[in-house]
């Protein structure tokens, strides 16, 4: 649970009482490879962060599973309109390969909110992801799909590495064929 606490006192240093609390509450998972976590049409009711492995978030478009994004470890995941509102999903998220988390229920997260640290982690994290994924997709909206593969290469180079060619093709939104073009005149 280090790497957990780690993030976390990145955004917020933790005092012991609050750091036991999150012991206590954040459980450890494992999903295997093409394990859905996260179902569209169900309700999420946790919050997880990837201690190993790597995750797809999809949504189905025309019948056809479209990649929105790919986390690898240290990083949080949650289908943030059903897990904070309490409804269905409209989307999904799947292990990718053998996946290791720590998740925490909706239910210990009020708990843990009533924590002063842990609040303001959970603020601070908010407003940072929220202002990373909006730049984000101001910025991926006017890029070519050359210019986002170089985009996740240069920052992202983890997705690069271990995803699928055929989901990180999505993810940019071209077919694979176009994606190992763009690969071989990069390389």
């Amino acid at each position: 649970m280090t790497e957990l606490i780690n993030i976390i006192n990145s955004f917020q240093e933790l005092d012991v009482e609050t750091e036991e609390a999150i012991h206590k509450y954040f459980i450890v998972e494992k999903f295997k490879k093409d394990e859905l976590i996260i179902q569209e049409g169900r309700i999420c009711n946790k919050v997880y962060f990837i201690k190993s492995g790597i995750v797809r978030r999809f949504c189905l478009e025309d019948g056809i599973e479209v990649t929105k994004w790919i986390y690898t470890e240290n990083q949080f995941i949650t289908s943030l309109s059903s897990f904070f509102e309490q409804k269905p999903s409209f989307e999904s998220f799947q292990a990718c390969e053998e996946t290791i988390v720590y998740s925490l229920s909706y239910d210990d997260e009020q708990t843990l909110l009533e924590y002063p640290l842990f609040s303001k982690f959970h603020i601070r994290q908010l407003r940072f992801y929220l202002s990373r994924i909006n730049e984000f997709h101001h910025l991926f909206r006017t890029m070519n799909a050359q210019e986002r593969y170089s985009y996740l290469l240069h920052f992202f180079p983890q997705i690069i590495l271990k995803a699928k060619l055929k989901h990180v093709a999505s993810l940019i939104g071209v077919s694979q064929e176009t994606l190992s073009r763009i690969r071989a005149s990069i390389n």
